[in-house]
């Protein structure tokens, strides 16, 4: 595939960001435009290697046909590239943008030097496939009779919708926020994944024939409430897409006050107020003029760095209690496996260049919330951990701060959906059910992405959608 001494002539060389100190002057996408003879040559380096890894269980979890949209792009032909990656990916206008690309982790030619820039490539396609207008509705040519409801519009629901809507099933999704997206929408910021990228694909999903309900709160009690019974009777079979929505607090004295909020609350009322109102109507919690301390690392708090700064935060640290990452592979972290390894990520480089050092700090805890004698914040005691995570005595420090970002993940699915039904769950308090069957306790009820199997990335939510969506159409053709 692609030029076969490509990867001995060619370096890797990724697409690059805007100029850090630009970008953070707006919230548009942090990408530059896409350079096609760039492009081809990053083509050519992928190697003929009998066995590619990129596509393995290591490696892409929707079995991208990576080597074979690789070639198309080196040799400039892009309509049957684009052809060939939407056979396994519904949406590779979102994985080509946030997805960690576990590919690129296990690509061969990454055993002895840098690996293909495969999401560049997977984001060039598609986007080109948008420009040149070959993504177009495609509806289904008949119609099965069936009805499926999904709640949740994130990745794993919109995957699943989209499969299940080319059976021929007549298809409504579900989404208690006032847009449609889910994750995509108000859980990554717009430099990252621009909302009208979303848009686009779900004004398409409805040209197709999928209906989508917003502002419906399933298994809620307030007045967007539906109950998840009706959508059960009123339907042949119900896929619960809802996510892992309930963030790991940090329950350590004083947690109770001002100043202190979810990551998540942060970037949803920054990004709605953002849409709503290109933030004049002030509904978002601001990091201006603060000092903003983010604790937990990962993609989202990269996320609320690069808002924070957006923002005009006075400062900023980032926590992380694992210890800092090396540089290459340690010897218990072999390829094909993904590299654990240190990265900046585009809110580190954003930070780097307003304050001239890298925001993180590692292999640090937060021991207590400090508060003035009139109960309001003034930043944290955090102890130093050792590699067991338990405390170095004598390490105690106090930093100051205005507000303070957790952002340590999440322990699983809201259970309110689930609770009228009396749905079994796993040990972690996601929904039961088996990977490739997807069925829950009540056999008409079906589970996927992130809430069967814990918080996880958008491409194995898309992975799990389109699975799930088969074993409901293995379920139909049963009853």
């Amino acid at each position: 595939m692609g030029k076969p001494t490509g990867f001995k002539e060619f370096v890797r060389k990724v697409e690059p960001y805007r100029d850090p100190k630009q970008r953070l002057l707006d919230y548009e996408e942090i990408y530059t435009p896409h350079d096609e003879e760039h492009l081809r040559t990053q083509g050519a380096r992928c190697m003929d290697c009998g066995v590619p890894f990129c596509q393995s269980g290591e490696g892409c979890p929707v079995y991208n046909l990576i080597p074979e949209w690789n070639d198309l792009v080196y040799k400039g032909r892009w309509r049957e590239a684009l052809d060939r990656l939407h056979k396994t990916n519904n949406f590779p206008e979102f994985t080509g943008r946030v997805c960690p690309a576990p590919c690129e982790g296990s690509c061969v030619l990454g055993i002895i030097e840098p690996a293909v820039t495969i999401k560049n490539l997977e984001c060039a396609i598609i986007d080109r496939g948008f420009d040149e207008g070959w993504v177009v509705a495609n509806p289904p040519a008949s119609r099965s009779g069936r009805k499926v409801a999904i709640i949740g519009s994130g990745p794993a629901g919109l995957a699943a919708a989209d499969q299940l809507n080319q059976s021929g099933h007549e298809v409504t999704v579900y989404e208690r926020d006032d847009r449609i997206g889910g994750l995509l929408m108000y859980g990554i910021p717009n430099m990252k994944l621009d909302k009208d990228v979303v848009d686009r694909r779900v004004k398409i999903l409805e040209q197709e024939g999928i209906r989508f309900i917003a502002s419906a709160d399933v298994g809620g009690s307030g007045a967007n409430g539906i109950a998840v019974q009706e959508l059960i009777d009123s339907n042949d079979a119900v896929l619960l897409a809802t996510g892992a929505t309930t963030p790991r607090d940090l329950k350590i004295p004083n947690r109770e006050i001002e100043g202190i909020h979810f990551a998540m609350d942060f970037l949803r009322a920054h990004t709605k107020s953002l849409l709503d109102s290109n933030l004049e109507d002030k509904a978002y919690i601001s990091a201006k003029d603060k000092n903003v301390i983010v604790i937990g690392g990962g993609d989202t708090g990269t996320d609320c760095i690069g808002t924070s700064l957006r923002h005009g935060c006075k400062s900023l640290v980032n926590f992380e209690i694992m210890p800092k990452p090396p540089v290459e592979r340690a010897a218990d972290n072999p390829w094909p496996l993904w590299p654990k390894i240190y990265r900046v990520d585009y809110g580190h480089e954003e930070a780097s260049a307003v304050y001239g050092n890298d925001p993180r700090v590692y292999s640090i805890s937060g021991k207590e919330f400090v508060v003035d004698d009139k109960g309001r914040l003034l930043g944290i005691n955090t102890v130093e951990v050792d590699s067991s995570f338990q405390e170095i005595p004598g390490t105690v420090k106090f930093w100051e701060a205005d507000l303070i970002l957790l952002s340590m993940g999440f322990l699983g699915p809201e259970h309110y959906v689930s609770e009228p039904l009396a749905l079994e769950l796993d040990q972690r308090s996601n929904y039961k059910a088996d990977y490739g069957k997807f069925q829950t306790s009540n056999e008409k009820v079906f589970a996927a992405g992130d809430c069967r199997r814990g918080q996880s990335l958008v491409v194995r939510a898309i992975d799990e959608g389109r699975l799930a969506a088969s074993a409901i159409n293995a379920y139909l053709a049963d009853h």
